[in-house]
C-alpha cells in the first residue's frame, strides 16, 4: 500500500517594497485627517460653547453697547403733491404732511472712564462694565437751511427733541442727567437712534433759542455693557476719551485714536473726528444707519464706497490669551507632527530593518491626535501655557515607552521621543511667533526634506528587503 505523505515547508513572507512601504504610510496618515479633523471640529465647538455661556453671563447686565447722540429732532411740516385716479381724471392733490429733521451738534466732546470686573461661571469667564460718559455739545442751523427745502416758519420748535441712542438700554443706570442751557431736562425711555436700532432715551426740548442762536447741552450718561463699548460718531467735531484700568485694550472700528498710551496700569485714548472725515451733513431727514459692535478679530471699512455702513470707533476689552484660538491654531499643524513622526518610524523601517506594522503606525497616530484634545481639555482649566507642556508630556511618554517596544530598543525609543519633544517645542514657538509662524514652519518642513532626501538617496524604492538586509 502506498502512503501519500504531505510535507510542509515555511517559506518566508513576502517582504513590501520601500515604495510599497511609504505608501502605505501615507495611506495611513492620510486616514488620521479625519481625527484630526474631528479635533478642530471639537475645538470649534468647545468656543461657540464658551460664547453662548459668556452670553447667559451677561444676561440682564448690558449687551457690547453702541453709544450715539445726542441729536435733535426738529419737527416741521412740508407740502407733498400727489397724483391720483378720480373718476377717470388724473388729480394733482398737495397735502401737508409732518417729517422730523435731525440736527447733529457742531462740536461734541465726550469722557469715559470703563470701570471693569471679569464675571465667572464655572470654566467660563467674560469682561464687564460699568462707566459714565459725560460729554457738552452744541447745536445750531446751518445758514442755508433754505437748501434743505424747509424754511423757519414750518419748523415746531415748541416739540423738538434731545435723543441719546443706546443699543442695549437694559444697562441703563437710574442717576443719568441731561441739561439743556444749564437748565436740567426729565428724561423719557424710548425714541432712540437709528444708529443703534432706535433704542434709547429722549428729552422734551423747547429748541425756539435755535431761530436765532445755538442750545448747548451737557449729560452725563451711565450704564453698563460687556467686552467692549461703541460710539457713532456724527458730528462737526467729535472728541472722545475714553480710559480704564484694564490692561488689554483693542482699538477697531472705523476710525482709530489719534493717541493713545497703554501700561500695565490701564490705557487711556483720545479720537477727533471730523465732519469732513464722516462725509455725513449736520441737517438731515435721515435718521441715520444702524451700527454693529465691531469685534477686535473683525474688520470694519467705512468710506466712499460703503455708503450704506455707518461709521463708529470701538474699544475693546479683550482677554490676553484667546485659548481656543491657540489651540485651533496648533491642530493646524497636526500634519506636521504626524508626517514627521511617521518619517522617523519609516526611516528606522527601511535602513535599519525594523518591521513596523500599519496597526503600529495607526496606533501612533491616534496618540499624536489625542494630543490635541488633551491640549483643549487642559487649556480651559489651567491656561494654554501649562496644558501644552502637560499634553505634550504626557504624548512624548506615551510614544517613547511604546516606541521602545516596537523598535526594540530604547535608544532608538529615546530618538523618537527627541523628536516629538523638538516638534512640540517649535509648534509653541510659531504659535508665539504669530508674524514669522509661516516663514518658520516653512524652514522646518524644508529641512526635513533635505534629510530624508539625503538619508535615503542610495535608497532602491522599487526592490524587495530581505529578511538581514537589503539587495542593492
Amino acid at each position: 500500500m502506498t502512503e501519500n505523505t504531505e510535507q510542509t515547508f515555511d517559506e518566508p513572507r513576502k517582504e513590501r517594497s520601500p515604495g510599497a512601504k511609504f505608501l502605505l504610510v501615507l495611506l495611513t496618515g492620510f486616514l488620521l485627517t479625519i481625527p484630526l479633523f474631528a479635533t478642530w471640529l471639537l475645538v470649534y465647538d468647545r468656543q461657540s460653547q464658551s460664547e453662548t455661556a459668556q452670553q447667559s453671563i451677561v444676561t440682564g447686565w448690558g449687551g457690547e453697547q453702541v453709544f450715539a447722540g445726542p441729536k435733535l429732532v426738529l419737527p416741521y411740516t412740508t407740502r407733498v403733491q400727489e397724483t391720483v385716479e378720480q373718476n377717470g381724471k388724473t388729480v394733482t392733490r398737495t397735502n401737508t404732511v409732518q417729517r422730523e429733521l435731525f440736527l447733529a451738534p457742531e462740536t461734541i466732546k465726550m469722557d469715559t472712564t470703563l470701570n471693569t470686573q471679569v464675571k465667572s461661571r464655572a470654566i467660563y469667564e467674560v469682561v464687564v462694565y460699568d462707566t459714565n460718559i459725560t460729554g457738552a455739545a452744541n447745536f445750531a442751523l446751518p445758514d442755508d437751511l433754505d437748501r434743505y427745502g424747509v424754511s423757519l416758519e414750518d419748523i415746531d420748535f415748541t416739540r423738538a427733541e434731545l435723543r441719546f441712542g443706546l443699543s442695549d438700554a437694559r444697562g441703563l443706570a437710574g442717576d443719568n442727567t441731561v441739561s439743556i442751557n444749564d437748565e436740567a431736562s426729565v428724561l423719557q425711555p424710548g425714541k432712540g437712534l437709528g444708529e443703534t436700532g432706535n433704542s434709547g432715551f429722549f428729552a422734551w426740548v423747547d429748541a425756539s433759542a435755535l431761530a436765532d442762536g445755538q442750545i448747548d447741552t451737557k449729560f452725563d450718561v451711565r450704564f453698563k455693557g460687556n467686552q467692549g463699548v461703541t460710539i457713532a460718531p456724527h458730528a462737526g467735531q467729535t472728541e472722545w476719551t475714553v480710559q480704564s484700568a484694564w490692561p488689554h485694550p483693542s482699538f477697531s472700528g472705523s476710525f482709530l485714536p489719534e493717541s493713545r498710551t497703554i501700561s500695565a496700569d490701564g490705557f487711556k485714548a483720545k479720537y477727533v473726528i471730523t465732519n469732513l472725515a464722516l462725509g455725513a451733513s449736520l441737517l438731515s431727514t435721515d435718521q441715520g444707519t444702524q451700527v454693529s459692535p465691531v469685534r477686535a478679530d473683525q474688520v470694519s471699512y467705512y468710506g466712499p464706497g460703503n455708503s450704506g455702513v455707518s461709521a463708529s470707533a470701538t474699544v475693546n476689552l479683550i482677554q490676553p490669551v484667546d485659548l481656543y484660538g491657540q489651540v485651533d491654531r496648533a491642530t493646524k499643524y497636526g500634519f506636521l507632527i504626524i508626517g514627521f513622526t511617521f518619517v522617523a518610524f519609516l526611516l528606522f523601517d527601511l535602513i535599519a530593518g525594523v518591521r513596523i506594522s500599519s496597526v503600529q503606525y495607526i496606533l501612533v497616530g491616534a496618540a499624536l491626535v489625542l494630543f490635541f484634545v488633551l491640549l483643549l481639555a487642559f487649556a480651559e482649566i489651567i491656561g494654554f501655557a501649562l496644558a501644552f507642556i502637560a499634553a505634550s508630556a504626557a504624548t512624548i511618554g506615551l510614544i517613547t515607552a511604546y516606541s521602545a517596544s516596537v523598535l526594540s530598543s530604547w535608544r532608538r525609543a529615546s530618538l523618537v521621543g527627541g523628536l516629538l519633544a523638538g516638534l512640540y517645542g517649535a509648534i509653541y514657538i510659531l504659535l508665539s511667533l504669530e508674524a514669522y509662524s509661516l516663514l518658520i514652519g516653512s524652514l522646518l518642513i524644508f529641512a526635513a526634506l533635505a534629510g530624508v532626501m539625503f538619508v535615503t538617496r542610495r535608497l532602491d524604492w522599487s526592490s524587495s528587503l530581505r529578511k538581514n538586509g537589503m539587495t542593492t
